[in-house]
């Protein structure tokens, strides 16, 4: 039986603590319905479908992808949530939401 090494656990838990992150954003933008309505305009997602797309890959990366785009919405939320602004950026990195863009 293989056993896991003590980092993979770390690394699982970080990402479970992202997931749980990004819900939590997710809920704090159906909480307003403009926020939402902002939401699900700028990434195409009807209403009926929201549920269906948070099943896929990358979604809940995307939701914290979107409060990393606006910046009012991202310290707004951190706020409210009593941490920086930097967590939803290292929660969104342990989702895979990083994009590097090859540089010259």
């Amino acid at each position: 039986m293989k056993q896991r090494r003590p980092h993979d656990r770390h690394g699982g838990a970080k990402r479970e603590a992202a997931q749980s992150l990004a819900i939590t954003a997710l809920s704090y933008l159906a909480a307003e319905p403009e926020r939402l309505g902002r939401f699900l305009a700028v990434t195409g997602i009807g209403p009926e479908r929201i549920r269906d797309a948070a099943r896929e890959p990358g979604f809940l990366a995307g939701v914290l992808d979107h409060f990393s785009g606006d910046e009012q919405l991202l310290i707004a939320f951190a706020e409210h949530q009593g941490i920086k602004p930097e967590e939803i950026e290292r929660a969104r990195a342990a989702l895979g939401g990083v994009w590097e863009r090859d540089t010259p």
